[in-house]
């Protein structure tokens, strides 16, 4: 997908959330949903789930976040089902992100970018999540890679399950500061950012390529997190933990202050269990009320 403008996922991203609002439907076919939807869970019951959200997001939600773990567990049939609902996407115009969550070192992560951010590739994406553990600097190469061909990554920084928060709050040390674990990804993406808009590229209100996973759920003061100062390049972010795991999307502005106008409120069960003659309502629904939220 281009933005037309050569701004790459950034401009792409942007296009989107003044187009649809910033609501992110998640493509999450757990078993008790296939069940709920009258679908076998089987490839062809998830290729099912996700060609129906697809539609019903359609025109209605600028983006989509497929769970790659809930096609992947079918082997290359449950590929094939996620290579059909991610063109399904692409062709009705909505951004897909790629729930990969993909981390290794700088070669072998580099093979996972193309898998995911090579145009005409068949699991082609937007987007795609990856794990840092192994350092940003691991991620360098695909970043790059991600960003020559117009897309985008999210990197986990501050995640909001329970076992993650020893390791986000642990400590860094900086040639200047000590920060948090979750601070120092989200210090590295940024720095990312801007080293891509040189003195001739840059203009006004540019977006990154590359943004970071935050858990509507955390505690960022907590994490060492500050999201009361803007980022420039504007930093992406992927906030999953709206709905089901408990943060209210109406207070998107005040859980993530500076970040929230490139922020993606991402929901997937609190809006899939509508069942599939009610999901588009629900989209819809929400989608309204996130814009309304944010005048």
């Amino acid at each position: 997908m281009s933005d037309g403008l050569g701004f790459g996922f950034g401009g792409v991203l942007r296009s989107a959330l003044e187009a649809f609002g910033p609501l992110c439907v998640g493509i999450d076919p757990h078993d008790f949903l296939l069940q709920e939807w009258g679908l076998a869970s089987s490839a062809a019951g998830v290729r099912e789930f996700g060609l129906r959200t697809v539609e019903a997001a359609a025109g209605r939600a600028g983006i989509v976040k497929p769970q790659v773990a809930f096609f992947e567990r079918f082997g290359s049939a449950g590929y094939a089902a996620l290579e059909e609902v991610l063109a399904a996407a692409r062709a009705a115009g909505i951004i897909t992100i790629a729930d990969a969550k993909r981390g290794d070192i700088d070669t072998s992560l580099a093979g996972y970018a193309e898998a995911w951010l090579t145009p005409g590739a068949p699991l082609e994406a937007d987007a795609v999540t990856v794990n840092p553990f192994q350092g940003v600097g691991s991620l360098a190469a695909a970043m790059e890679y991600a960003a020559d061909n117009g897309k985008g990554m999210f990197v986990l920084a501050a995640t909001s399950n329970p076992e993650a928060t020893e390791i986000q709050t642990a400590q860094v040390k900086r040639p200047d500061s000590t920060v948090s674990v979750s601070r120092a990804i989200i210090d590295d993406v940024s720095a990312f950012n801007a080293g891509r808009i040189d003195a001739g590229a840059a203009y006004a209100g540019a977006v990154g390529s590359i943004g970071v996973v935050l858990g509507a759920t955390v505690d960022f003061a907590a994490q060492g997190v500050d999201v009361t100062a803007p980022k420039s390049p504007a930093l992406p972010v992927l906030a999953p933990g709206f709905g089901h795991q408990g943060a209210q999307a109406t207070r998107v502005r005040e859980l993530f202050g500076a970040l929230t106008p490139f922020t993606i409120v991402a929901e997937s069960r609190s809006l899939l269990q509508a069942g599939p003659a009610g999901l588009a309502v629900a989209i819809d629904e929400r989608a309204a009320e996130l814009r309304a939220a944010l005048v």
